[in-house]
C-alpha cells in the first residue's frame, strides 16, 4: 500500500509548478527508518494545492488550523492507497511566533521528494510532538 500511495502522490503532483515534499512518517520511512505510516503528508504551495484538490478523483476534506499548525489549506484526500494530507504553505507556531516550514533541501526518493535526512529530523524536532521526536531519533540513529 505504501508504494502504491507514493506512486499516486507522484502522479498527482507531476504538474506541480513549485517545489513540494513528502514529510512526516512517510519521509522517515523513505530515508530507511522503520516506522509505521498511516498517511502521506505532502507539503506544497497554495497554488499547487488548489490544482491538486480540484483534480483529485476521491473525496477531499478541508481541515481547520490548530494553535500549533496552520496551512492554507489543510486537506485530507481519500481514494489513494493511503490517505494523503496536503499542507499548503504550512506554518508552525513556536513561542507565539508563526514560522513557515520551508525545506531548503529536496531529495528524490522512490518518485517523490523529501527533505534531506538531517533537515527532516530538524523539522520533526521543531514540530515537537512525541511521535515526531521519536521519528527524529530514528533518523539520528540511522546516521550514527
Amino acid at each position: 500500500m505504501f508504494d502504491a500511495a507514493l506512486a499516486q502522490v507522484a502522479t498527482a503532483l507531476r504538474p506541480a509548478r513549485d517545489p513540494w515534499w513528502v514529510i512526516g512518517s512517510a519521509a522517515v520511512r523513505l530515508h530507511g527508518a522503520e516506522t509505521s505510516v498511516a498517511d502521506i503528508d505532502v507539503l506544497v504551495s497554495a497554488r499547487d494545492a488548489a490544482r491538486l484538490l480540484g483534480a483529485w478523483p476521491g473525496a477531499v476534506t478541508i481541515g481547520a488550523a490548530s494553535n500549533r499548525f496552520r496551512s492554507s489549506p489543510f486537506a485530507r484526500l481519500n481514494g489513494a492507497a493511503l490517505p494523503v494530507e496536503v499542507m499548503a504553505d504550512l506554518e508552525l507556531c513556536t513561542d507565539g511566533v508563526w514560522r513557515r516550514v520551508s525545506p531548503a533541501t529536496r531529495v528524490a526518493v522512490a518518485g517523490v521528494f523529501v527533505p534531506a535526512r538531517d533537515e527532516l529530523a530538524a523539522i520533526l524536532r521543531a514540530f515537537g510532538r512525541g511521535k515526531d521526536l521519536v521519528r527524529a531519533a530514528l533518523l539520528d540513529r540511522r546516521v550514527a
